[in-house]
């Protein structure tokens, strides 16, 4: 993978971003950045859109989804926008969040 592409995606800048822009817990933004390096890595976003995915992208694109959502369902919003679009970005929603302090899983 090129150093350009890795370097527009670094998953610790963008949990610095989310947390700035948008809070919610240390896990759900570890959730969201690890979905958007998985993005990223498929390349989708580049083949549908023309472009890849930085993180000031990110951020602007989760900022369009209706207020009062949670960081995951902003995330989930913009999967769902994509999917209706292109097809195929479902499976980069968010399901499950590990908690940082329980061994179980939260939606």
């Amino acid at each position: 993978m090129p150093a350009s592409r890795r370097e527009s995606m670094d998953r610790q800048r963008l949990e610095r971003a989310l947390e700035d822009e948008f809070g919610g817990t240390e896990a759900d933004r570890r959730a969201v950045s690890r979905a958007a390096r998985d993005l990223v890595d498929s390349e989708r976003p580049s083949e549908d859109r023309g472009h890849g995915l930085t993180v000031a992208g990110v951020v602007e694109h989760l900022g369009d989804a209706p207020d009062g959502s949670s960081l995951v369902e902003r995330w989930n919003w913009w999967m769902g926008a994509l999917d209706t679009a292109y097809g195929g970005y479902d499976y980069f929603t968010v399901r499950f969040v590990e908690d940082d302090e329980a061994t179980g899983l939260h939606r």
